[in-house]
């Protein structure tokens, strides 16, 4: 009776493969705006489908389909792959670099997906969590030049591997309200960045340049302090 309502939830998880699809599309167009609109639409499926899995107990329903398995080839294409084909074709970087930086994006992400300690007890992420999606947005909005591009993204692949948390806005506990809030006004920016079409004023800049810091940051802060207590 309730296999269509599994099926349903499966269907929609697998959507956002479509969109990550028409992100690439609009990648080899040059549409950088079309490409986050899909790659946000897919962030929004990939961020209500688990909670619908559960509640409609899918698991139970169709027990002989692996849901998280189709779950990591959807966000591998738009956590990473997608974004790697952007990092590499979006100007931010001069050739070689900027294939070289797509296929060492690719890679690093592809290992990520497969590493079973990715999670902490406190909910955090262990290392640099692949939203390559996230980074590589950021970096095509502040524009930054060459040489601090190409080094962020070495630092993110190297942080990748390393035991340095990154918070989860949702599951980890402390802060959780403060770190929810940012991620909302974060989430509000990015969506006027995008409708800027990725180039917006000074004002939403600066306090996406902070919201970000605050994202990246925090998880690290929280763990030092709990390994001095």
């Amino acid at each position: 009776m309730n296999k269509p309502a599994a099926w349903a939830v499966h269907l929609l998880t697998a959507s956002g493969a479509a969109f990550g699809f028409a992100a690439a599309v609009a990648a080899g167009k040059g549409d950088w705006q079309m490409v986050y609109v899909c790659l946000g639409i897919a962030l929004i499926i990939d961020g209500i489908d688990g909670p619908i899995a559960r509640w409609l107990n899918v698991k139970k329903r169709l027990p002989w389909f692996d849901g998280a398995a189709l779950d990591f080839v959807v966000d591998y294409t738009n956590y990473v792959f997608v974004p790697a084909l952007a990092l590499s074709l979006c100007g931010l970087l001069a050739e070689p670099f900027a294939t070289a930086a797509g296929i060492v994006v690719a890679v690093i992400g592809a290992l990520y997906f497969a590493d079973t300690r990715m999670k902490t007890p406190s909910q955090a992420f262990r290392g640099f969590p692949a939203i390559w999606n996230v980074l590589i947005f950021l970096l095509m909005v502040f524009k930054l030049p060459e040489w601090v591009t190409l080094a962020i993204v070495l630092a993110a692949a190297i942080l990748t591997f390393s035991p340095v948390e990154f918070i989860h806005p949702v599951r980890v506990q402390r802060l959780r309200p403060v770190t929810l809030a940012v991620t909302l006004i974060w989430g509000a920016l990015a969506i006027w960045a995008v409708a800027d079409d990725l180039s917006p004023g000074p004002v939403v800049l600066a306090a996406l340049a902070m919201a970000s810091l605050y994202l990246a940051l925090i998880g690290a802060f929280l763990q030092y302090t709990r390994q001095r207590t």
